[in-house]
This record gives structure tokens, C-alpha cells and sequence, in this order.
């Protein structure tokens, strides 16, 4: 494998092609903000306890809502080269898609740094995702989590993204 070029889009490899941690000491802090989203698809019957509120081990969304901000603090515990960031804010939106038989999960987190929070965003989403399948697994062991990605962000030098579609 040869190393990458000083002009590499992959900034976690060194001119070596070792992996490190970005420097991001030169840069301005500025509000970034990210969010991210995605699925767990389910049995009808199993989001039916969801949504009535008859899970065994309580209410589901709730806890994955914790579960959810605690992954996004946490997110530079769990991805090697993420730098710890001041989080200002996370926000846990869960919807029911009745007709999809799923519940969808999107998370917003902001911070006033140097680097942006879209692992954070994404991290939370997973976890939070994890832990209703966690709490579900009982009625449900073949539900499925999809699509998460990063639906937006903005701030940094990069400018704002929007995913298509």
C-alpha cells in the first residue's frame, strides 16, 4: 500500500501513511453543527409495544434517547482518532413509521470548536438505535438497523453540507 500525498482527502494518514490525529490547534473555533439519521425496522407487533408503551424493560425510547446523548459525549472514547469536543448541544428526535415498521432516529449535536460533530451525530444515532433493539430483542431478534448517515452539517472551512434526497 503506498502512502497517501500530502494532497490526500484522507487527513488521518501522515505523509508516511501512519495514521494520526489531525492537528486542528491552527484552526478558528467556530458553531458547528451536525445532524445525522437512521432506522431500526421492526415487526408490526414489536412496534406496536413501542408505540402502546408495553415494552418489558420500560419505555424504550426514552432510554435510548439518554443512551443517545450519552453515545455523542462519549464519541472520542469510542473512535480512535476523534478529538474530545465541547459539546453545547444534542438533540434526539425518534419518529414511528407505521408503515414501514420502523422507528427512525435523527440527532442534531453543535458545538463552538475546532473540528465538527459529525461523528458525534452519528455515533448517538447508532447507540441510540442499539439501545431499542437492546430493550426489543426479546419480542424481536430479527429487527434490522439501516441507513444511518449524516443528513447535514454546518460551520468549518468546509462549509455547509446537505445530503441529496
Amino acid at each position: 500500500m503506498s502512502a497517501p500525498t500530502p494532497a490526500s482527502p484522507l487527513t488521518h494518514f501522515d505523509a508516511q501513511g501512519q495514521a494520526h490525529m489531525v492537528d486542528v490547534g491552527g484552526k478558528e473555533a467556530t458553531h458547528r453543527v451536525a445532524r445525522a439519521g437512521g432506522h431500526i425496522r421492526m415487526a408490526p407487533a414489536t412496534l406496536a409495544l413501542i408505540r402502546d408503551g408495553h415494552a418489558k424493560k420500560g419505555d424504550v425510547l426514552g432510554v435510548a434517547r439518554i443512551a443517545a446523548i450519552q453515545a455523542a459525549k462519549r464519541t472520542a472514547d469510542l473512535i480512535p482518532l476523534c478529538h474530545p469536543l465541547p459539546i453545547t448541544r444534542v438533540a434526539v428526535e425518534f419518529r414511528l413509521d407505521e408503515a414501514a415498521s420502523r422507528v427512525e432516529c435523527s440527532v442534531q449535536v453543535e458545538t463552538l470548536g475546532r473540528t465538527g460533530v459529525e461523528m458525534e451525530a452519528l455515533t448517538a444515532v447508532q447507540v441510540g438505535l442499539l439501545t431499542v433493539y437492546d430493550m426489543c430483542k426479546a419480542a424481536d431478534r430479527g429487527m434490522v438497523i439501516g441507513e444511518v448517515r449524516v443528513l447535514e452539517k454546518r460551520g468549518g472551512k468546509s462549509g455547509d453540507w446537505t445530503a441529496a434526497g
